[in-house]
Protein backbone atom coordinates (compact mmCIF):
# COMPACT_ATOMS: atom_id res chain seq x y z
CA UNK A 1 0.00 0.00 0.00
CA UNK A 2 1.34 3.44 -0.94
CA UNK A 3 2.47 5.74 1.85
CA UNK A 4 -0.16 8.49 1.83
CA UNK A 5 1.91 10.71 4.11
CA UNK A 6 4.58 10.75 1.40
CA UNK A 7 2.15 11.15 -1.51
CA UNK A 8 0.48 14.28 -0.09
CA UNK A 9 3.65 16.44 0.04
CA UNK A 10 4.60 15.24 -3.44
CA UNK A 11 1.16 16.19 -4.76
CA UNK A 12 1.40 19.57 -3.07
CA UNK A 13 4.85 20.22 -4.52
CA UNK A 14 3.64 19.32 -8.01
CA UNK A 15 0.69 21.69 -7.64
CA UNK A 16 2.98 24.48 -6.45
CA UNK A 17 5.34 23.84 -9.37
CA UNK A 18 2.46 24.02 -11.85
CA UNK A 19 1.24 27.28 -10.33
CA UNK A 20 4.70 28.83 -10.47
CA UNK A 21 5.19 27.67 -14.06
CA UNK A 22 1.83 29.19 -15.05
CA UNK A 23 2.79 32.52 -13.51
CA UNK A 24 6.20 32.51 -15.20
CA UNK A 25 4.67 31.66 -18.58
CA UNK A 26 2.10 34.42 -18.21
CA UNK A 27 4.82 36.87 -17.18
CA UNK A 28 6.89 35.99 -20.24
CA UNK A 29 3.90 36.74 -22.45
CA UNK A 30 3.47 40.15 -20.82
CA UNK A 31 7.18 40.92 -21.15
CA UNK A 32 7.14 39.91 -24.82
CA UNK A 33 4.18 42.22 -25.40
CA UNK A 34 5.95 45.10 -23.66
CA UNK A 35 3.40 45.20 -20.83
CA UNK A 36 5.92 45.68 -18.05
CA UNK A 37 3.50 47.66 -15.87
CA UNK A 38 0.66 45.14 -16.02
CA UNK A 39 -1.21 44.80 -12.70
CA UNK A 40 -0.59 41.63 -10.74
CA UNK A 41 -4.30 40.82 -10.97
CA UNK A 42 -4.10 40.84 -14.75
CA UNK A 43 -1.10 38.51 -14.67
CA UNK A 44 -2.78 36.06 -12.29
CA UNK A 45 -5.90 36.06 -14.46
CA UNK A 46 -3.79 35.23 -17.51
CA UNK A 47 -2.13 32.43 -15.52
CA UNK A 48 -5.52 31.27 -14.22
CA UNK A 49 -4.37 31.32 -10.60
CA UNK A 50 -5.54 33.26 -7.58
CA UNK A 51 -3.95 36.38 -6.12
CA UNK A 52 -3.09 34.44 -2.97
CA UNK A 53 -1.20 31.90 -5.03
CA UNK A 54 0.89 34.67 -6.53
CA UNK A 55 2.19 35.76 -3.15
CA UNK A 56 3.00 32.19 -2.23
CA UNK A 57 5.72 32.37 -4.88
CA UNK A 58 6.67 36.01 -5.47
CA UNK A 59 6.73 39.18 -3.43
CA UNK A 60 6.26 41.56 -6.35
CA UNK A 61 5.65 41.80 -10.07
CA UNK A 62 9.31 42.74 -10.54
CA UNK A 63 10.44 39.57 -8.79
CA UNK A 64 8.18 37.50 -11.04
CA UNK A 65 9.45 39.21 -14.18
CA UNK A 66 13.05 38.62 -13.11
CA UNK A 67 12.28 34.94 -12.55
CA UNK A 68 10.62 34.79 -15.97
CA UNK A 69 13.70 36.23 -17.66
CA UNK A 70 16.06 33.93 -15.79
CA UNK A 71 13.99 30.88 -16.65
CA UNK A 72 13.98 31.86 -20.31
CA UNK A 73 17.75 32.24 -20.24
CA UNK A 74 18.19 28.89 -18.51
CA UNK A 75 15.99 27.12 -21.04
CA UNK A 76 17.90 28.70 -23.90
CA UNK A 77 21.26 27.83 -22.37
CA UNK A 78 20.26 24.22 -21.69
CA UNK A 79 19.17 23.81 -25.30
CA UNK A 80 22.50 25.15 -26.58
CA UNK A 81 24.42 22.81 -24.28
CA UNK A 82 22.44 19.83 -25.55
CA UNK A 83 22.79 20.71 -29.22
CA UNK A 84 26.53 21.41 -29.00
CA UNK A 85 27.60 18.66 -26.60
CA UNK A 86 29.29 16.52 -29.28
CA UNK A 87 31.52 19.29 -30.65
CA UNK A 88 35.19 19.54 -29.68
CA UNK A 89 36.27 22.62 -31.64
CA UNK A 90 35.40 25.75 -29.56
CA UNK A 91 35.21 27.83 -32.75
CA UNK A 92 32.51 25.52 -34.09
CA UNK A 93 30.72 25.49 -30.73
CA UNK A 94 30.60 29.29 -30.82
CA UNK A 95 29.35 29.30 -34.41
CA UNK A 96 26.72 26.61 -33.86
CA UNK A 97 25.41 28.31 -30.70
CA UNK A 98 25.03 31.62 -32.53
CA UNK A 99 23.39 29.99 -35.56
CA UNK A 100 20.92 28.15 -33.33
CA UNK A 101 20.15 31.30 -31.36
CA UNK A 102 19.37 33.18 -34.57
CA UNK A 103 16.88 30.52 -35.58
CA UNK A 104 15.18 30.77 -32.19
CA UNK A 105 13.68 34.18 -32.97
CA UNK A 106 11.19 32.77 -35.46
CA UNK A 107 10.82 29.39 -33.76
CA UNK A 108 9.74 30.94 -30.46
CA UNK A 109 8.97 34.66 -30.84
CA UNK A 110 7.73 34.94 -27.25
CA UNK A 111 10.98 33.67 -25.77
CA UNK A 112 12.92 35.76 -28.28
CA UNK A 113 11.14 38.97 -27.28
CA UNK A 114 11.66 38.20 -23.59
CA UNK A 115 15.40 37.97 -24.22
CA UNK A 116 15.52 41.01 -26.50
CA UNK A 117 13.54 43.15 -24.05
CA UNK A 118 16.49 42.90 -21.67
CA UNK A 119 19.19 42.79 -24.30
CA UNK A 120 21.74 45.18 -22.80
CA UNK A 121 21.50 43.59 -19.35
CA UNK A 122 21.93 40.13 -20.86
CA UNK A 123 25.44 41.02 -22.07
CA UNK A 124 26.57 40.68 -18.46
CA UNK A 125 24.27 37.78 -17.55
CA UNK A 126 25.69 34.52 -16.25
CA UNK A 127 22.87 32.65 -18.00
CA UNK A 128 21.96 31.93 -21.62
CA UNK A 129 24.13 32.68 -24.64
CA UNK A 130 26.50 35.28 -23.14
CA UNK A 131 28.53 33.13 -20.72
CA UNK A 132 28.72 30.33 -23.27
CA UNK A 133 29.92 32.62 -26.03
CA UNK A 134 32.53 34.13 -23.71
CA UNK A 135 33.70 30.67 -22.68
CA UNK A 136 33.99 29.55 -26.30
CA UNK A 137 35.84 32.68 -27.41
CA UNK A 138 38.36 32.23 -24.59
CA UNK A 139 38.78 28.51 -25.40
CA UNK A 140 39.16 29.15 -29.12
CA UNK A 141 41.73 31.87 -28.44
CA UNK A 142 43.78 29.57 -26.19
CA UNK A 143 43.63 26.89 -28.88
CA UNK A 144 44.85 29.32 -31.54
CA UNK A 145 41.57 29.17 -33.44
CA UNK A 146 40.60 32.80 -32.70
CA UNK A 147 42.83 35.85 -32.54
CA UNK A 148 41.28 37.90 -29.73
CA UNK A 149 43.14 40.35 -27.50
CA UNK A 150 40.22 41.45 -25.32
CA UNK A 151 37.40 38.95 -24.76
CA UNK A 152 35.13 41.55 -23.15
CA UNK A 153 35.36 43.82 -26.17
CA UNK A 154 34.74 40.88 -28.48
CA UNK A 155 31.69 39.94 -26.42
CA UNK A 156 30.34 43.48 -26.75
CA UNK A 157 30.34 43.07 -30.53
CA UNK A 158 28.92 39.53 -30.39
CA UNK A 159 26.13 40.54 -28.01
CA UNK A 160 25.27 43.59 -30.09
CA UNK A 161 25.11 41.44 -33.21
CA UNK A 162 22.86 38.91 -31.47
CA UNK A 163 20.45 41.56 -30.19
CA UNK A 164 20.27 43.54 -33.43
CA UNK A 165 19.87 40.40 -35.53
CA UNK A 166 16.96 39.24 -33.40
CA UNK A 167 15.21 42.61 -33.67
CA UNK A 168 15.79 42.71 -37.43
CA UNK A 169 14.20 39.29 -37.87
CA UNK A 170 11.13 40.48 -35.97
CA UNK A 171 10.94 43.72 -37.95
CA UNK A 172 11.43 42.05 -41.35
CA UNK A 173 9.20 39.00 -41.35
CA UNK A 174 9.98 38.20 -44.98
CA UNK A 175 13.74 37.99 -44.45
CA UNK A 176 15.27 34.49 -44.52
CA UNK A 177 16.22 34.01 -40.87
CA UNK A 178 18.57 31.08 -41.49
CA UNK A 179 20.51 32.87 -44.26
CA UNK A 180 20.73 36.10 -42.26
CA UNK A 181 21.89 34.30 -39.13
CA UNK A 182 24.53 32.31 -40.98
CA UNK A 183 25.87 35.44 -42.68
CA UNK A 184 26.17 37.29 -39.37
CA UNK A 185 27.85 34.25 -37.80
CA UNK A 186 30.32 34.07 -40.68
CA UNK A 187 31.16 37.75 -40.29
CA UNK A 188 31.71 37.27 -36.55
CA UNK A 189 34.01 34.31 -37.13
CA UNK A 190 36.10 36.39 -39.52
CA UNK A 191 36.24 39.23 -37.00
CA UNK A 192 37.40 36.77 -34.35
CA UNK A 193 40.27 35.65 -36.55
CA UNK A 194 39.17 32.70 -38.68
CA UNK A 195 40.13 32.73 -42.37
CA UNK A 196 37.24 33.71 -44.62
CA UNK A 197 37.00 30.35 -46.38
CA UNK A 198 36.92 28.42 -43.11
CA UNK A 199 34.38 30.79 -41.58
CA UNK A 200 32.14 30.25 -44.59
CA UNK A 201 32.56 26.46 -44.49
CA UNK A 202 31.69 26.24 -40.80
CA UNK A 203 28.50 28.22 -41.36
CA UNK A 204 27.43 25.83 -44.12
CA UNK A 205 27.64 22.75 -41.92
CA UNK A 206 24.37 20.98 -41.10
CA UNK A 207 22.85 21.85 -37.77
CA UNK A 208 21.49 19.22 -35.38
CA UNK A 209 17.71 18.74 -35.23
CA UNK A 210 16.20 21.81 -33.64
CA UNK A 211 13.70 19.91 -31.49
CA UNK A 212 15.64 20.77 -28.33
CA UNK A 213 15.13 24.48 -28.93
CA UNK A 214 12.13 25.94 -27.06
CA UNK A 215 9.08 25.55 -29.26
CA UNK A 216 6.77 28.22 -30.64
CA UNK A 217 3.99 27.43 -28.15
CA UNK A 218 6.32 27.31 -25.12
CA UNK A 219 7.17 30.63 -23.57
CA UNK A 220 10.22 29.43 -21.77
Amino acid sequence: MADKTREEPNRLERRKARTRAALVTAAQSFIAAGKLNAPILEITQAADVGMGSFYNHFQSREELFQAAIEEALDRHGAALDLLCENLDDPAQVFAQSFRLTGRLHRRNPTLSKVLLSNGLALIRSDRGLAPRASRDIEAATRAGRFQVQDVELAMTIVAGAAICLGQLLHDQADRDDAAATDQVTEDLLRMLGLPADEAHEICQRPLPPLDALPQHDTAA
